[in-house]
């Protein structure tokens, strides 16, 4: 870890150049001990399935008959996909559209793996990677445009507005580039790790850092317009709703804060430590922590409205909850994605996923998109939980879907980055019923 101020090196966006891997494999290690000092509960290594090869690239769920989802009014119609979780509310939604049948369009191979969310921005793709670069690749055919290098590589995934680009990587140096070019508009160095992607707020562009600070700063310029200090290192998207900034951390707290000023509304209790990103829809913010409680907070009143223990297998959370349709939707430990009543707090649904689901759901029209520490990105019934199809990507998912332009991006810890459209669009056959 290089000392506050310090500015790592890198290689200018248009040249391509040879990428070590053992900087990707540093950054995952640092990453790891990170975790384990946030006083994270140690994982039973027996409950890991023991994963049997395939020969074929792609697993096929049975083509059940069932009833077409009921579409939620609720889902957002966003223009791209520009944040992680799609939109500042961190609510993983969107109406779309998607097509019913998908089919594999394009893949793109990094040489270490890809922790984080994809984001899409007039036809592009930006990707980060462990092995040190951020890439741009073309939405259509997943042809490299062009790629940032940094020496330690990204924890997390980016943010794209208002043609610019912006990630924080495992040295702790936020970066803003052009998304045309690549090239570096600005830096910022903070005193740790950045491993959670930003938020844009108008012209500002917030992020947190294992440093323990949220920073605010202006998205042209990199000036700083505020900083706010927690009392533990902060590893979540920082959600925006109505003004507020929502994160929470090490420290065991959800933290709401001004984006005008900097300044702390409230804190809530949580029951230990977390790194999901609060979820946020009308003044309730659902988050899940690394002790197996799943929280529905009213930000107005400051206080927990409800809250889920999986009563049979409780498990950490390290998924971030889609809401859509008055459900919570969110993958856990416990090997099962869980959908739960936004007022109430009860189950609706959990469909076993045979294996830890750290990766982030995504509801699509009337889909639900998740990734399995498998390697599987599952589609389920928004409505019943039930099973549409899956597809095995070779490796360990943590990230959650990027969809815009009829498309869904995803990428896994092998560093391989897949795009799905409708099968017409190349010829493909599709994937799944």
């Amino acid at each position: 870890m290089t000392a506050p101020g310090f500015i790592t090196g890198h290689a200018p966006p248009t040249a391509s150049r040879s990428l070590r891997s053992a900087g990707g494999f540093i950054a995952l290690t640092l990453l790891c001990l990170l975790f384990l000092s946030c006083n994270r509960p140690v994982d039973d290594a027996s409950s890991r399935p023991n994963r049997q090869q395939t020969t074929t690239s792609e697993r096929t769920g049975t083509a059940d008959t069932l009833p077409s989802p009921q579409l939620p009014e609720d889902l957002p119609q966003l223009d791209g996909w520009p944040l992680t979780r799609g939109d500042r509310q961190g609510r993983g939604a969107t109406a779309g559209p998607l097509p019913e049948e998908l089919a594999r369009l394009w893949t793109f191979q990094a040489e270490d793996g890809v922790p984080g969310a994809a984001v899409i921005a007039e036809g592009r793709v930006y990707v980060a990677s462990l092995d040190g670069n951020l890439y741009a690749l073309r939405l259509s055919d997943g042809e490299r445009l062009w790629q940032f290098g940094t020496e330690l590589g990204f924890d997390s995934g980016p943010a794209v507005a208002d043609g610019r680009v912006f990630a924080g990587d495992a040295d702790g140096v936020f970066y803003c580039l052009d998304a045309s070019s690549g090239n570096e508009l600005w830096q910022h160095a903070t005193g740790a790790s950045i491993s959670a992607a930003p938020n844009v707020v108008g012209d500002r562009v917030l992020f947190g850092s294992q440093d323990g600070h949220l920073y605010c700063r202006d998205a042209a310029t990199g000036g700083e317009i505020w900083t706010y200090e927690s009392p533990d290192q902060i590893r979540c998207f920082p959600t925006v709703s109505q003004g507020r900034a929502m994160i929470a951390g090490c420290d065991g707290q959800l933290h709401t804060i001004d984006v005008d000023s900097g300044a702390q509304v409230s804190a809530v209790e949580l029951d230990g430590p977390t790194g999901a990103a609060p979820a946020v829809e009308n003044h309730i913010a659902y988050v899940g922590t690394e002790q197996g409680t799943f929280f529905a907070i009213d930000l107005a009143e400051g206080a927990v409205r409800w809250r889920y223990v999986n009563p049979d297998r409780p498990a950490a959370y390290r998924s971030s909850a889609a809401l859509a349709g008055g459900l919570a939707i969110v993958g856990s430990r416990d090997r099962m994605i869980h959908a739960l009543d936004t007022a109430t707090g009860e189950p609706r649904w959990s469909t076993p996923a045979r294996t830890r689901v750290d990766g982030s759901p995504v509801v699509v029209g009337g889909r639900v998109f998740v990734g399995t520490d498998a390697g599987v990105l599952l589609a389920l019934h928004l409505d019943t939980g039930r099973k549409l199809w899956e597809y095995d990507l070779g490796g360990s998912i943590t990230a959650s879907p990027a969809v815009a332009d009829g498309r869904l991006v995803i990428g896994n810890d092998r560093g391989k980055v897949v795009c799905f459209g409708p099968p017409k669009a190349h010829g493909h056959r599709p994937v799944g019923p």
